[in-house]
């Protein structure tokens, strides 16, 4: 079994739903932190969800505000993703919002 410390940055450049985390079918992922930065002088939106292995779609955030110049950490706890499971996030506003990801794999 190897344990990764890992970071997956995204800058979320339109307003179309994208994957900022694939977890691979055998591994797991601890994610302890998600930062959402704004980076435009324009406070904005972020939904994030969870897909799980059967395509099911979860809400995790949903149009959470982040203001202008600020960055955001939405967890307060770890997230645990298992095989299979993508992390998705959708601006309100292509161009505004970075998101950084940073977890532990476990495979």
């Amino acid at each position: 079994m190897t344990n990764i410390y890992k970071n997956r940055c995204v800058d979320l450049t339109t307003t179309s739903v994208t994957n900022v985390l694939s977890v691979g079918i055998d591994a797991t992922a601890i994610v302890k932190s998600i930062l959402v930065s704004e980076d435009t002088g324009n406070a904005d939106t972020i939904t994030l969800t969870l897909t799980d292995s059967d395509s099911a779609v979860f809400s995790l955030f949903k149009v959470k505000a982040v203001g202008a110049n600020t960055t955001v950490e939405l967890l307060t706890q770890p997230l645990v993703l298992q095989g299979s499971e993508i992390l998705k996030a959708t601006a309100a506003t292509g161009g505004r919002l970075h998101i950084v990801v940073s977890y532990l794999e476990i495979s």
